[in-house]
């Protein structure tokens, strides 16, 4: 019998179902970082010769690559960064045509737009490729730039043809978002949040919700180091990076900060997201690089590489361009007190570019200078939908979080039980962003959407959100190994999410996070794997075991990181292993690998990568596949397990913190 598989049943489904509710929410253009009215407000206030924000602009004017008689320095078919190609030209014509589409927003002089879009349709036109082993990082830099100045030309009737918008739109989702779709969860956290951003703004000029939102659930749900909480580690504001150095941490922060800002333009208070936990990060970052002391907390980061004991005086005080929006977010928008995000932005006030490169747009006393008339306070007509709804299941009830709307005075749930609906409502007068719906059935999958009102006014539905009460049947999960800590699996409907802790199953005692189905007699696991797990010394794959106990007899087929001179690249192969009898040592059966593309990529397992175990009476078979279609034989083994076999995935995080891993395409067949 061939069990239906969560994917491959449902993923066309829901495919369909998510694109069809992406289209009834509209996007806000222009709305990256600067939208309708910020461009009204720098407009009058330089006609007007308002300070600071005139200041502001003489910088910004004076700038080389604000001018309309810009050269380009490309356009390149190929950029890269470590090794570099290209990087310099691509980031300086990215400044350009971002500060071009400003100065012609400003000043309404065409040249300016004619030098924006000249860009724009030579990199859009040329460039094929971005590589290098830093390519995520390259990417989720100038890009960002290219992109707002797209949407800024494209919006504010700047004479851009419907070819050029179209050829843009094909290029930042053929191109770009390929390179940074993933994020970097292997990296420091400035990495991930370079990512998130990019993808974000590629997601609002293209208009696709689904982009947006994936960008946005892994800002406040990843597994990354640039998931906020993960990135701003505690209520005090320490910052994962703070054990670093200082200019990458004030980086990483202020992309985070540029995610806010496209967020308020979408009608959702991201700044505010985990009680204002990024304004708690500006606040400790700042008031360290102002001099002051600052807590510390001994912190290993969710890659397991990077461990900090106390904060870092490298590039201290070296203040970065980055205060002036946090400060005119929290203090003028919202009328909250933030005494060292002020100091540094005075200090800095009027604020250049963010060099280096395109690391930072900078410019922050032009673009977010605004008066104190607490504008967050002002009526919405109607909110706009929810964002980031995530779904966490248990046997009990599924809990709901979101952010915020905009002005929203409460929130409607709906739930389904397939992806299609019909949903019905099931709470009114949410005031909250979160819902715990008690009112589940054990291993049934649920799906939601959350609108949020205003005045009686009420917003088109969030992008939907799904979670399993508890596993669906067969499922179970335990952690495996003595003393080990419980790990979580989820299920939305496609995916399995698992996280755990322990060293794997290459020894006496095994130690992981196990989630399995019993298997009477002769079946098969398949899975593939989702890239990108959260740390390079994670191990993973599937097995079949006679018990629970960490000496169980057991065979199982591995996705193992082995040690090379390279901390950042491990040799990725797979491991079949047998223990023949209880209490015996985990023996390797067969190995393969290195790991390739596309699975593998400079060290790290950034694509799909498919893995099958299947047992016929004594027989246990392993396969490998880098397609889903062509299988390869990676061992076999007679062995002495007998009766009914717990089958399943299992990971393990090879380090003191816990890892995620992802599998989707799950089959079993008996």
């Amino acid at each position: 019998m061939k069990l239906k598989n969560p994917l491959l049943a449902l993923f066309i489904l829901l495919y369909g179902y998510f694109s069809a509710a992406a289209q009834e929410q509209v996007f806000v253009h222009p709305g990256l970082l600067h939208a309708k009215e910020d461009l009204e407000r720098m407009r009058n206030a330089v006609a007007e010769k308002e300070e600071p924000v005139f200041s502001g602009f003489m910088v910004f004017k004076q700038n080389a690559v604000s001018q309309f008689t810009y050269q380009l320095k490309g356009p390149l078919p190929v950029v890269g960064r470590n090794p570099t190609v290209g990087q310099g030209d691509y980031d300086a014509d990215a400044n350009a045509a971002h500060q071009n589409a400003l100065m012609w927003a400003i000043t309404g002089d065409k040249r300016y737009a004619a030098k924006a879009i000249e860009i724009l349709d030579a990199w859009s036109s040329v460039l094929k490729s971005v590589t290098g082993r830093d390519a995520v990082l390259m990417a989720g830099l100038g890009p960002f730039k290219m992109v707002n100045a797209a949407e800024l030309i494209r919006y504010t009737n700047a004479g851009w043809s419907q070819a050029g918008i179209l050829q843009a739109e094909k290029h930042f989702k053929e191109v770009i978002y390929p390179v940074v779709k993933d994020f970097a969860p292997f990296a420091n956290g400035n990495w991930d949040a370079a990512a998130i951003k990019t993808v974000m703004s590629i997601g609002v000029f293209c208009n696709d919700r689904a982009l947006f939102e994936r960008a946005l659930r892994y800002y406040v749900n990843g597994w990354g180091n640039g998931m906020l909480t993960n990135y701003v580690i505690n209520e005090a504001g320490q910052v994962q990076e703070s054990g670093r150095d200082q200019a990458h941490t004030q980086l990483g922060i202020a992309l985070l900060g540029d995610c806010s800002e496209i967020a308020w333009h979408q009608g959702l208070d991201l700044y505010a997201y985990a009680g204002n936990r990024l304004l708690k990060g500006f606040e400790y970052t700042a008031r360290y690089n102002l001099g002051n002391e600052v807590p510390f907390e001994h912190t290993l980061d969710r890659t397991g590489k990077y461990e900090h004991f106390k904060p870092s005086t490298q590039a201290r005080g070296n203040l970065r361009a980055v205060y002036e929006q946090i400060y005119n977010h929290y203090v003028r928008r919202k009328g909250m007190a933030a005494p060292f995000t002020g100091q540094a932005a005075a200090k800095l006030r009027p604020e250049g570019p963010g060099n280096p490169g395109a690391d930072h747009p900078g410019y922050g006393t032009l673009f977010y200078s605004r008066p104190a008339e607490h504008s967050a306070d002002k009526p919405v007509l109607t909110p706009a939908a929810p964002g980031a709804l995530f779904a966490e299941g248990s046997a009990e009830h599924v809990k709901l979080s979101w952010v915020a709307s905009i002005g929203a005075t409460s929130y409607t749930i709906k739930r389904a039980v397939k992806a299609a609906g019909p949903f019905t409502v099931i709470a009114k007068n949410i005031a909250g962003e979160g819902y715990t719906d008690k009112q589940v059935k054990s291993s049934t999958t649920y799906y939601y959407r959350v609108s949020a009102s205003a005045d009686g006014r009420n917003s088109a539905d969030s992008y939907p959100a799904g979670a399993s009460a508890g596993l669906p049947s067969p499922w179970k999960t335990a952690p495996v190994g003595a003393g080990l800590f419980a790990g979580t699996a989820q299920y939305d409907g496609a995916v399995f999410s698992l996280s755990g802790w322990g060293a794997g199953a290459d020894s006496l005692k095994d130690a992981f996070q196990f989630t399995w189905f019993d298997l009477a007699g002769d079946g098969s696991l398949t899975v593939r794997y989702v890239p990108q797990l959260s740390s390079q010394f994670t191990r993973f794959g599937i097995m079949m075991r006679e018990s629970l106990h960490d000496n169980a007899p057991q065979a199982s087929l591995w996705v193992y990181p082995g040690k090379t001179d390279q901390l950042e690249a491990p040799a990725w192969h797979t491991r079949l292993l047998s223990r023949e009898a209880t209490g015996g040592v985990a023996k390797i059966i067969g190995q393969t690998g290195p790991l390739s593309a596309p699975a593998v990529t400079y060290g790290r397992l950034t694509g799909y990568y498919w893995l099958r175990l299947v047992r016929k009476g004594a027989l246990i078979t392993a396969f490998i596949s880098y397609n889903g279609t062509k299988w390869r034989e990676a061992g076999r083994f007679t062995t002495h397990l007998s009766g009914s076999l717990l089958a399943g995935p299992a990971i393990a995080s090879g380090m003191k913190n816990s890892t995620t891993v992802r599998f989707d395409q799950v089959t079993i067949e008996k």
